[in-house]
């Protein structure tokens, strides 16, 4: 198993940081989220610090703290700083690092790059979390495009929320990249919760992120 896997997500305000600390808490890995841009109070990091098990000594502090709730790279601008994701250095950890992007897969990371160039600069395998809603099918897909394109490893799709296995067959047919897990949208979210949710897809994920890093970049 690769040291570290990022995870991706079709557009912003799909679910992604409670699938990541799902994720985290199924493969026994710490969590990184480089960039975290407003809800300072109350950061993904925070957030899913609370979730895990473990997670004061689990959760690494991020990279770069923006003032605004805004991509990246205004948000950037706004604060004065200047982000290059070629000088990122990853934490310090023996265990697998579950890396959280911002936004989408072509979301900004900074005045030149996006989150799938960060993605790839680092040669991170990654996880990508999905929506069905009307139009998931070709974000999904776009998605997929955009990170094969960059020779980025899809090991697989998370879906968040109401599964569709109408969306889901096409999208695995036409992506050719499995659906390896659902995380329902969860009506209370603690500790108790995401755990449940972990012991159920552990066994998932462990299968199919072993199996995929037995195959080549982009695959």
């Amino acid at each position: 198993m690769n040291n570290a896997i990022a995870i991706t997500g079709i557009h912003t305000g799909i679910g992604k940081t409670i699938a990541a600390a799902v994720i985290a808490e199924a493969l026994h890995a710490d969590y990184w989220k480089p960039v975290q841009a407003g809800e300072l109070h109350n950061s993904d990091s925070i957030i899913v610090r609370s979730l895990l098990t473990g997670g004061s000594n689990r959760v690494h502090p991020e990279a770069f703290l923006l003032t605004q709730p805004l991509s990246p790279h205004a948000a950037a601008r706004i604060d004065g700083v200047t982000i290059d994701h070629t000088t990122f250095q990853r934490p310090n950890t023996d265990e697998l690092l579950l890396i959280e992007t911002a936004g989408g897969v072509l979301s900004p990371i900074s005045e030149d790059a996006t989150m799938a160039d960060f993605v790839a600069y680092h040669q991170l395998p990654t996880i990508l979390i999905t929506n069905n809603y009307l139009g998931s099918i070709n974000h999904t897909l776009l998605s997929i495009e955009a990170l094969k394109h960059r020779g980025i490893q899809v090991l697989g799709i998370v879906v968040s929320g109401t599964s569709n296995t109408t969306s889901e067959a096409y999208i695995e047919h036409y992506g050719g990249v499995p659906v390896i897990a659902h995380i329902p949208f969860l009506d209370v979210v603690n500790s108790h919760t995401i755990k449940e949710h972990a012991t159920r897809i552990a066994a998932s994920l462990y299968k199919h992120i072993h199996h995929g890093n037995d195959k080549g970049a982009g695959q």
